[in-house]
């Protein structure tokens, strides 16, 4: 078979025991089909979406009621985001778990981690550009956060939502972001992560002389397996889309009042339970960047695995990378998981 652009992407062979879906959980091909869907998807809703407080609720409920598949696109464009930041999740869990952030792809970890972060501020902009009633105390919420950050947090609050009350003056503004100051440097970044994944030799693996498995598969196979994932993840899509709406509340008039049920997204209800516990800065702001920065310090910090153990399922010679990750990740679940105990 003459190879398509498509197959050009790929390298000729890889090796063969690192293409295994239980190595790769096809995460990284995922994700990128993920963002694919979710461009088409935003630009499709981008027709009848009207960034404006007094008209944004009523255009989400004309493209969920009235427009012709409107209510589908954008079941599928919400499904796409929560499932790409799982999907991200893995992937990074699996980068470090197969010790695949080892030199030369520290830089690339760097990118990819960068990739997440990016993908979380999506998913909180597009969240709140619903702008209906359960959207006003997670956008205070979160964007008051901001004000706590000693010297510079006022002008990081002006940055993100523009002065004046959230909830009345920053959908424009965080529409600009969600369309244009996330969106691009997401796609920028996408495509050099994609570029340095090549550059860097491709998938993680131990030097050609300390691999146990000589054998490689052709890029004709790898192709094949990819569009067989991409195929059963797009049933996924298409049955979540079908049969579980995305949420949608009435529109949002003045500031209505919080309530027992105002939750932040549920990617951010480990920060929700924290700041239960104190002041905003050190349970809102400082331990969540701690985290990120304890993740993106992972290369650099933690010992470097052996050259025999890169791209191998739990290595010893990075056990204390994958017993810090493990705690952080226990730390999430289970604060996540308390904010729903009454």
């Amino acid at each position: 078979m003459r190879p398509s652009f498509f197959h050009h992407l790929h390298p000729p062979t890889i090796p063969a025991a690192q293409a295994r879906w239980r190595h790769t959980l096809s995460a990284g091909g995922t994700a990128v089909f993920l963002m694919l869907i979710l461009g088409v998807t935003g630009v499709l809703e981008m027709f009848y979406y009207i960034p404006n407080p007094e008209e944004a609720a009523l255009s989400v409920q004309t493209i969920t009621y009235h427009v012709p598949f409107g209510g589908f696109i954008r079941n599928l464009h919400y499904w796409s985001a929560q499932l790409l930041l799982i999907v991200s999740a893995i992937h990074l869990l699996r980068v470090v778990f197969t010790a695949a952030y080892a030199s030369p792809r520290r830089f690339n970890y760097l990118l990819g981690l960068g990739l997440f972060i990016l993908a979380i501020m999506l998913d909180f902009t597009g969240y709140i550009l619903r702008w209906d009633v359960d959207i006003c105390w997670p956008l205070t919420t979160g964007t008051n956060l901001l004000k706590t950050i000693p010297f510079i947090g006022n002008f990081f609050f002006r940055i993100a939502v523009g002065g004046g009350e959230a909830c009345e003056t920053a959908l424009l503004r965080l529409y600009t972001w969600h369309i244009f100051g996330l969106t691009i440097p997401l796609v920028i970044i996408g495509i050099w992560h994609a570029f340095r994944v090549r550059r860097d030799g491709g998938i993680a693996v131990p030097p050609p002389a300390l691999r146990s498995d000589k054998a490689r598969l052709p890029r004709n196979e790898l192709v094949r397996r990819e569009v067989l994932m991409l195929f059963i993840v797009g049933i996924l899509l298409i049955l979540l889309s079908t049969f579980v709406p995305a949420p949608i509340a009435p529109a949002m008039i003045g500031k209505p009042s919080p309530d027992a049920e105002t939750r932040a997204p549920w990617f951010f209800l480990w920060v929700q339970q924290m700041l239960k516990w104190g002041d905003p800065f050190i349970f809102g702001v400082l331990i969540p960047f701690g985290i990120l920065v304890i993740l993106a310090l992972i290369p650099y910090i933690f010992p470097k695995p052996a050259d025999s153990d890169i791209g191998t399922w739990f290595p010893k010679s990075n056990r204390l990378a994958q017993i810090v990750v493990s705690i952080i990740a226990l730390i999430v679940i289970m604060l996540t998981l308390m904010t729903f105990i009454p």
